[in-house]
């Protein structure tokens, strides 16, 4: 048996066998074409393909990397059908194959442009500036520091980069900042410093993704700082991504901050309910999916800030509504996606809520649960309030009982209180959908 089955046995044994029968269990491996550093999976179809991408090609690295000790990227591809006369092996991978082997960029996601990008408030500033970097590299922003929450579209902006430069024939690195890592212990171990050196400075552009896990890595921050300065005093351009700015990233020495923050440092906030929109409408566009308004508001307003989180609900519907040979109707979606709505609010505690608006509005989290009435505390009772009943599973006796009031009457007035204030403040309204987007991105780290 082959690595990549050995793989799909042991994600066997951590999910659903639900998830594992209609999904998982449809992938071939391509050993073929697999390398060391990077595996292939055939799926049957686009929608199947797209699904386990989003949500286990994290686990399936992993799974990869306890077997061999490389944790590679991992490749869900669709499945082309063959005629019988060509070889097993397939004419179509060993051409996609073989284009893989002749460009000048290590793998990049051909459908993260600048073209397919949602622009919003949230996101206009960071765009605008990696547009910039693209067609003048090298110059202005060297390097661009693109930092922000998880799944907000940071690592489209620096493949955008990285596909424009491709299509101009120019020589594009892309890692992320684990892969690295692991590059530069293989050649530690084997003592080919040279050829680890000569691949990542041998570029135009050199792209980093995830740098905040450089935090604590002293070895590995010594060579990139190197490599950083070969780089910059040669003009090549550097774009970086991070989940924090750099002078947030603990156990970061104090010569990789400055540096990074020579450039430009650009921020991607979560996204609002109408950005939300537009991208879901977007993503149905690009695919082929047919989403009516009302299940993609419920999308929208439901499932966070996630982008990819909500490209791989979208997905799920549209396999399942395939398979069942149903319409995705609002019923249909509600359904469809109710044990993962559910999971977002069992992991989110009235505490973790607490803590998050005690920092984001400066109130101390003593004072959120008092009976205090100054005008702040009070504002921030009533949001983490309504926060905890519209994201926790928790009913009102029980926030009632957190929050020391007498019962759940007292919380039914703060709940129409704080929807009396939302239809008629709108700074008010947009403060406290940023609270919530914030919180569903993942953006804060709950102990």
């Amino acid at each position: 048996m082959d690595i990549g089955q050995k793989v799909l046995l042991e994600l066997k044994k951590e999910i659903s066998s639900k998830d594992y029968d209609k999904y998982i269990k449809l992938l071939t491996y391509d050993i073929d074409n697999s390398r060391s550093n990077i595996s292939y999976y055939l799926a049957p179809n686009m929608f199947v393909a797209k699904w386990i991408h989003t949500k286990f090609s994290d686990k399936i690295a992993h799974l990869f990397e306890i077997q061999s000790g490389i944790r590679p990227q991992v490749k869900i591809e669709v499945k082309k059908n063959r005629s019988p006369n060509n070889n097993p092996a397939t004419q179509d991978v060993n051409e996609s194959s073989s284009k893989r082997s002749s460009s000048k960029s290590t793998i990049l996601n051909p459908s993260f442009t600048f073209e397919s990008f949602i622009v919003g408030n949230s996101n206009q500033f960071a765009f605008t500036t990696a547009q910039s970097v693209a067609q003048k590299p090298g110059r202005q922003y060297n390097p661009l520091f693109l930092y922000g929450g998880v799944g907000l579209g940071k690592t489209h902006l620096l493949q955008a980069i990285g596909n424009y430069h491709l299509n101009l024939g120019k020589k594009v690195i892309y890692t992320t900042l684990e892969q690295f890592m692991n590059k530069f212990t293989s050649h530690l171990r084997s003592q080919s410093m040279d050829r680890f050196r000569d691949h990542f400075r041998d570029c135009d552009l050199l792209l980093i993704d995830d740098v905040q896990f450089l935090s604590r890595k002293e070895q590995t921050q010594e060579e990139f700082f190197h490599t950083f300065n070969e780089l910059h005093s040669a003009n090549k351009q550097i774009v970086i991504t991070s989940d924090r700015q750099p002078n947030k990233i603990t156990g970061l020495v104090d010569r990789l901050k400055s540096r990074f923050e020579w450039g430009l440092l650009a921020d991607i906030q979560p996204p609002g309910l109408e950005t939300k929109i537009a991208i879901i409408q977007k993503k149905c566009e690009l695919d082929g999916i047919q989403l009516n308004a009302d299940v993609v508001n419920y999308i929208a307003s439901n499932m966070g800030s996630n982008i990819r989180e909500i490209e791989g609900t979208i997905i799920k519907l549209n396999a399942m509504s395939s398979i069942l040979n149903q319409e995705i109707t609002l019923e249909f979606t509600q359904s469809a996606i109710k044990d993962q709505l559910k999971e977002k609010k069992e992991a989110l505690s009235i505490d973790d809520i607490v803590n998050f608006i005690s920092k984001e509005l400066n109130v101390k989290p003593s004072d959120i649960k008092s009976k205090k009435r100054n005008k702040n505390i009070v504002s921030a009772r009533r949001i983490s309030i309504y926060l905890a009943r519209s994201l926790t599973p928790n009913s009102m006796p029980q926030i009632a009982v957190y929050f020391g009031m007498k019962d759940h009457t007292a919380i039914s007035h703060s709940m129409r209180k704080i929807n009396e204030i939302i239809n008629n403040d709108d700074n008010f309204k947009l403060l406290l959908e940023e609270l919530e987007n914030k919180i569903g991105t993942n953006k804060i780290k709950f102990d």
